[in-house]
């Protein structure tokens, strides 16, 4: 079983999670923020994945887990995410600048494709992607600090965890492919527009 996915899943199967985060978020109904979390969620799996590749990058993501993503997120998920509990460092739980460093210009693309996917309005897509992110590096440094994994190790667990989503078929993985099969200088949403237009 694959700790890290197992993790994210455990929060997006917890109903009171759901509840707290549609709220969070703008109010949306509970369904479409579930699908709306699965497609960040791979969105942002996706993206690590591709940037693992590469590993200096892998290096520095291995660093950042290490200083500001021990999984004590997890403890409490809605407090932190909600602003009732501060962390000691702020910079775990500092969605937005997650997704500068993973997601880049592409962004508001990954924005939009969950928006589709979800026939949510793009704000809320855009606060629940921000909410997400440092959960989902807190189920990552969660998993390399149990399992004591090294940089290699750790991007065996991303491109593994990816390719199990994307084998999941349907839109999680086709969100996953886009970011996967790019060559690094292609845009993600290429692959994508034309299966949502469809």
């Amino acid at each position: 079983s694959n700790q890290f996915l197992d993790l994210l899943q455990g929060q997006l199967n917890d109903d009171q999670f759901l509840d707290q985060l549609s709220q969070q978020i703008g109010g949306a109904d509970k369904q479409q923020t579930k699908t709306a979390a699965e497609g960040a969620i791979d969105a942002l799996m996706g993206a690590m994945a591709r940037n693992a590749k590469n590993p200096q990058q892998a290096q520095n993501l291995a660093h950042a887990l290490e200083r500001d993503h021990d999984g004590s997120i997890l403890e409490d998920a809605m407090g932190f995410l909600s602003g009732q509990r501060q962390p000691q460092n702020p910079k775990m739980v500092n969605g937005s600048g997650i997704l500068k460093h993973l997601l880049g210009g592409e962004q508001s693309n990954v924005i939009s494709m969950i928006s589709q996917m979800a026939g949510m309005d793009q704000n809320k897509s855009g606060n629940l992607l921000a909410t997400l992110a440092p959960l989902v590096m807190g189920a990552l440094g969660k998993t390399k600090k149990q399992s004591g994994l090294g940089v290699g190790d750790l991007m065996s667990l991303l491109n593994g965890s990816a390719q199990q989503r994307r084998q999941q078929g349907g839109m999680s993985g086709q969100l996953i492919s886009a970011f996967l099969d790019q060559d690094g200088d292609g845009d993600v949403t290429d692959d994508v527009t034309d299966l949502l237009a469809a």
